[in-house]
């Protein structure tokens, strides 16, 4: 998220620095004192009115102050504002960025000073006078930017571009989505559609900035994102842009038929003269780089890899762990467990290893699995208002490039309406669509987003994004539907979700080992083959280089999982007969994103209060 600032926010600091000379907690007096003369219940009824006073004054200035972060930061891109809110009037937002915004190392320097600046002044603030979902929004928004201020004088050890998550690969799938309410929607995205070659040549400098610092990517990793591009140089004409240009003008009322002829006229001159060449430039200019990444090694082989991987472990996790030695520790024992009681089952039961290459869910179709879900979590998760979804397939030119399956968060004053990609690529038949649409479904993305938002959060914590709480949240639920009447013998179930749980668990750990530990990939093929019988170059190179493509990726997944299920079990072992599971999911489903460094410490005021009932 990023933090720039409105002058008014020095105004806002002024005010504050005024009205925060009082603090501590505020106690109310009572009606009548016993020992006390008229004058002195006098005085201490008007202190508590001051008192009072200036708390609603802080607590009118702290929703100012997290609404001008917010309009000023989603009005820095035009994509971020689309996807952020349909009516940006409504919310008085009628100037901002008709492009992609900014992107260069002056830019990201400027950001991280404002941060600092944000920072200064939330320490002028006495939280002790803001309400109670203030609190949480104030604890959320330091522990935040205290974790990006960490990140000084490494800025240029960020990967926009990278194999499956980059930029490049992501940016046309949110182009393909950007919803036409109206002609106005059609004009912008028209506008923002031709600067996509300005806005990659913003990023290839950087990259330019990266290799003269010796920290471009690999030449392997190089090659991947290399024919990642290749999907988006198709001719208009075959341009999957075009085909869902075509259909979202038939979602607008209105529109002539020689108006639609124009403007998907219009789109594939842009397409033509804008998008494709830019593609082409972003090739061209990478490939100019190739040799100029000094190490095929993990992070930690850079100058300051070993302190940016702190870095991001932090940013993309918020984890609870304090060192990377504890939280590698919690991994491993994480993992044990799983294997442990996965081997339990199979030794007490050996008639489910004949099951496990032969399984079918009872139900297959991707409307069906959802229907089934939704009807089957209701006992263990709060009531979802009313909303929508849409199945989509990713374009055949994208299978290669994309993930297994995605949901594209809705608008905050959207939310009703979802979409959820499915992957038809033939690499990922094997995985077992029910789960996976639990993941990105019911009680998953979707759900977990359309609750948040059904609670009229302040728009800015709608922005911040902390994947490890959402991607945690997703893993946890599809873990939990292998427990579901879903058509698999419920031993078995068991064996897949313990062996899910230690899959990844696995790409976590590899994941610290290849990049803080100093793994090599002679050790990765050791560890593989030794402990799970994994043989195979290509495996181990894909591998490998995964985790130095994207650094943390894994963890955003494992780390956030591994949180929530060691909260549920403590509240399990503190509860005893008294847990209950909704209650738990409710919980993390009322706190909203956030990183954990946070939750947990409202999560020990949640389990004591709780126990207190």
């Amino acid at each position: 998220m990023k933090t720039r600032r409105h002058k008014i926010y020095y105004m806002i600091m002024a005010l504050l620095l005024t009205l925060c000379l009082l603090s501590g907690c505020i106690t109310r007096p009572p009606a009548k004192e016993e020992s006390g003369t008229a004058a002195e219940t006098t005085e201490k009824d008007q202190e508590y009115e001051t008192y009072d006073q200036d708390a609603l004054k802080i607590q009118e200035t702290f929703d100012q102050l997290t609404e001008d972060i917010f309009r000023e930061n989603v009005s820095e891109s035009l994509l971020n504002l689309h996807y952020t809110v349909t009516d940006p009037a409504s919310l008085g937002i009628t100037e901002y960025n008709s492009g992609f915004g900014n992107f260069s190392l002056d830019y990201m320097k400027e950001d991280l000073l404002d941060t600092k600046n944000i920072l200064d002044e939330l320490d002028g603030y006495d939280k002790e006078l803001l309400r109670e979902d203030q609190k949480l929004t104030y604890d959320i928004l330091k522990s935040m930017l205290s974790t990006e201020v960490r990140s000084e004088g490494m800025e240029l050890y960020y990967q926009p571009i990278s194999p499956t998550i980059g930029v490049q690969a992501q940016l046309p799938v949110l182009l393909a989505e950007y919803v036409f309410y109206g002609k106005k929607d059609i004009d912008e995205y028209l506008i923002l559609l031709s600067q996509i070659d300005e806005y990659y040549a913003q990023i290839i400098e950087f990259e330019k900035e990266q290799s003269a610092a010796g920290l471009f990517m690999c030449d392997y990793i190089l090659d991947e994102v290399l024919e990642s591009c290749q999907g988006y140089l198709l001719t208009p004409e075959h341009s999957f842009l075009t085909e869902t240009f075509a259909s979202r003008l038939d979602t607008v009322e209105g529109l002539t038929d020689e108006e639609k002829a124009a403007y998907i006229e219009k789109n594939r001159v842009i397409l033509e003269s804008d998008f494709i060449p830019a593609y082409q430039m972003l090739t061209e200019e990478l490939e100019k780089l190739r040799g100029t990444g000094t190490t095929e090694s993990g992070l930690w082989s850079l100058p300051k890899g070993s302190n940016y991987y702190k870095y991001l472990i932090a940013s993309a996790t918020g984890t609870s762990y304090t060192t990377v030695d504890e939280l590698k520790k919690a991994i491993e024992n994480q993992i044990d467990s799983d294997l442990m009681s996965m081997s339990k089952i199979i030794r007490d039961n050996p008639q489910v290893l004949d099951k496990l290459d032969n399984y079918d869910f009872s139900v297959t179709e991707p409307t069906a699995i959802l229907n089934d879900l939704q009807s089957k979590i209701p006992k263990d998760f709060p009531q979802l208002p009313p909303c929508s979804y849409t199945v989509k397939y990713v374009p055949k030119a994208l299978e290669g490039s994309l993930s297994p399956a995605f949901y594209l968060t809705p608008p905050l004053d959207n939310f009703e309406n979802n979409v959820i990609y499915i992957n038809g690529n033939e690499k990922y038949e094997s995985a077992d669509l029910y789960t996976t649409l639990a993941h990105e479904g019911y009680p998953g993305h979707l759900y977990q987003n359309v609750y948040f938002l059904n609670q009229s959060p302040c728009h800015l914590r709608s922005l911040m994004n902390f994947s490890s709480y959402s991607e945690g949240w997703a893993t946890y639920v599809e873990n939990y539907s292998y427990t579901l009447d879903n058509g698999l013998d419920p031993l078995l179930a068991q064996v897949l979700a313990y062996n899910n749980s230690s899959t990844l668990g696995l790409h976590a750990l590899l994941d610290i080992n290849i990049n803080y530990y100093k793994w090599t990939k002679e050790q990765v093929a050791d560890y593989l083959g030794q402990y799970y019988s994994i043989e195979g170059s290509d495996i181990v190179d894909n591998m490998y280089y995964a985790m130095i493509a994207n650094p943390t990726n894994y963890l955003e997944y494992y780390v956030g999982y591994l949180e929530i299920i060691q909260m549920r079990d403590m509240a399990q072992k503190t509860l005893k007969e008294d847990f209950d599971l909704k209650e738990f999911h409710k919980f993390l489903l009322d706190i909203g994103p956030a990183p954990f460094n946070v939750i947990t410490v409202y999560f020990k005021e949640w389990l004591l209060n709780y126990h207190l009932k």
